[in-house]
């Protein structure tokens, strides 16, 4: 009963997956905002996120009441879906189980938005997970991390740049609102998940 009990615990219900790239050099820039929030997670339910497999540094953990495996992929962003993909094949989990926080350039400073299906977008670490699951249809939000401030700026120099003082208050602002977005998805109410969330859109 006890080994039965164990190894029911070890299942993973769900993977929350926070997109960014690894190294110091991008720990406060724009396309980060992903493994900030898992951060947020790991500080709330006081795990440290420092195993690496699938090539990504993960955790388990309980949130919402389920089993729990939060991911930061260290595949850097354009190929995020390689850890996301050889996880959820891993646990079998559909991609509705499969939750990805990320950065998103069309947003204002600190909006949030849920979606739970949908295209890329434009944004390459979604495109990556797309491909990977063979699915566009999991849960992500996004955090807005503003426009570039004209149309020539380069895309990849304005995600790849550290917000100002200001706009970084905004967004870290937001990684409450978006840990307990991922509480209601976990809890199976996408309903309240998806009002809670976009009802706190700037």
């Amino acid at each position: 009963m006890n080994v039965f009990a164990a190894f029911k615990k070890s299942n993973i219900d769900f993977m929350v997956v926070g997109l960014g790239n690894p190294g110091k050099q991008y720990e406060k820039t724009r396309h980060n905002v992903g493994f900030c929030v898992i951060d947020t997670v790991a500080n709330k339910c006081s795990v440290d996120i420092k195993k690496l497999k699938f090539s990504a540094l993960t955790e388990k953990c309980v949130l919402g009441g389920k089993n729990v495996l939060i991911v930061k992929p260290q595949t850097f962003m354009n190929n995020s879906g390689e850890a996301v993909g050889a996880a959820a094949r891993f646990y079998k989990l559909p991609p509705e189980r499969v939750i990805v926080v990320c950065d998103d350039i069309s947003l204002p400073c600190g909006a949030i938005r849920l979606r739970m299906k949908g295209s890329a977008g434009g944004h390459n670490g979604l495109k990556s997970i797309n491909s990977h699951l063979g699915s566009e249809a999991y849960p992500r939000i996004k955090i807005g991390v503003g426009e570039k401030p004209h149309p020539d700026y380069d895309l990849a120099d304005w995600v790849l740049g550290v917000p100002s003082a200001e706009d970084a208050k905004l967004i870290e602002s937001r990684y409450g609102d978006v840990v307990k977005t991922i509480e209601l998805l976990v809890e199976g109410d996408v309903d309240k998940a998806m009002n809670y969330c976009n009802r706190s859109v700037k």
